[in-house]
């Protein structure tokens, strides 16, 4: 019988009120790296619009692993922050997750004022600095970083705790063939090169047992030749699957360093990044901005294809994301075998969307994935969704 969307279901050990998810989306409300009430406000909304699980983004497990400076890092810092926010989000009936993290080579070292690590050593478009190889000594400490972090988390009362191996950023570095160049155990055959992720995910596990749900995110692709592709991602999913730490896996794609269109898909806006990012990236995003930012038509669950072979090959639940708006779309997920479906652009767009489609009011979001938004994460206030443009129409009611 396939399930019904807006009905409560199970993920790990935690219970959701429905099968419907905010993706972890960088909120841009952590200024000085500390929990604002901004971010608190807005994942109160997104509970009182209806998600049954609302992800916190981005929580970095030590100071270099920040994408930048205006991002936490979990610890004694942010702990009342984090349980004020838990707290909030409680209070409406959804639960919420952290997503944890590590940048690794998406990190800007000149920000974080700490050198950026990686599979191997590389140039940093962000920071215009060198970002050094990870020693043995790093990745110790760096594990014992996302065990400490777990730790916090729970304390603070997070139901879910998403550990990010998408995107480049640090596990998922190792795990593409082009970013990791490594002789040593860490590199060379897939095995060793999903070496941290599932020593990340084991100790993780260890350390919380049952009083979370523990899930990841990892990549259906890349997206670029030389990444991270479909049958080796696969593979690695069934490694994660067959060390039974991971209660589900979000699908996701594209790299923050090498494709992020991929993920997105939609308008590309180069204009808008270049005026609202940093100084020292903007005049080359405004040289290369184009050939960067590359143009992908936008489909409704455009990873849909992808993660159909991943529900063939696994048995474990899964999350389908991808420009996911109408009804239609999550029951269709759900037929297929998807076991939740995550959101993010359409509730930043409407965070009441899930009440509204739960009671037929529309049949899908008005997100016109223009990607207008995605600019807004360094804007004053954080993400929000911009005017739509002159001439654009929502998707039909019912």
């Amino acid at each position: 019988m396939t399930p019904d969307v807006f009905a409560p279901a199970s993920l790990g050990p935690v219970q959701l009120r429905n099968r419907i998810v905010k993706a972890a989306t960088f909120e841009g409300r952590t200024p000085y790296g500390v929990v604002s009430p901004e971010l608190i406000d807005l994942h109160r909304t997104l509970g009182e619009g209806g998600v049954g699980l609302t992800t916190l983004a981005y929580c970095a497990v030590a100071p270099e692993g920040r994408t930048h400076a205006e991002q936490l890092v979990v610890g004694p810092g942010t702990r009342e922050g984090l349980t004020r926010l838990t707290e909030a989000v409680h209070a409406t009936g959804a639960k919420v997750a952290a997503q944890v993290g590590h940048a690794g080579p998406v990190a800007n070292g000149r920000s974080n004022g700490a050198p950026a690590i990686a599979a191997s050593a590389m140039p940093s478009p962000l920071s215009m600095q060198m970002i050094r190889s990870a020693t043995e000594a790093d990745l110790s400490r760096v594990t014992k970083a996302y065990v400490e972090a777990a730790r916090t988390l729970v304390e603070c009362g997070f139901d879910v705790l998403e550990l990010h191996m998408a995107h480049n950023y640090l596990i998922s570095s190792f795990l593409a063939p082009q970013l990791n160049r490594r002789k040593d155990r860490w590199g060379g055959s897939l095995e060793n090169r999903a070496r941290l992720a599932r020593q990340v995910a084991r100790a993780v596990r260890d350390e919380v047992g049952d009083a979370v749900a523990v899930t990841a995110k990892t990549s259906l692709s890349d997206g670029y030749r030389g990444g991270f592709d479909t049958e080796e991602a696969l593979v690695f999913a069934q490694m994660l699957e067959a060390d039974g730490n991971l209660d589900a896996l979000q699908l996701s794609g594209g790299s923050s360093l090498m494709n992020p269109m991929y993920l997105f898909r939609g308008g590309a806006p180069v204009k808008e990044f270049a005026a609202n990012m940093p100084f020292a990236v903007k005049w080359g995003m405004r040289a290369v901005g184009k050939g960067f930012l590359k143009s992908y038509p936008f489909e409704e669950a455009y990873f849909r294809e992808k993660a159909l072979r991943f529900r063939e090959g696994l048995s474990m639940p899964l999350m389908l994301l991808g420009g996911i708006n109408r009804r239609e779309t999550m029951e269709q997920a759900m037929a297929d075998g998807f076991e939740y479906v995550a959101m993010a652009r359409a509730l930043v767009h409407e965070p009441a969307i899930v009440n509204r489609l739960a009671a037929r009011e529309v049949a899908g979001g008005a997100c016109l994935h223009c990607n207008r938004c995605m600019p807004t994460i360094y804007a004053v206030g954080g993400v929000y969704c911009p005017p739509q443009l002159e001439g654009s129409a929502p998707l039909a009611t019912v």
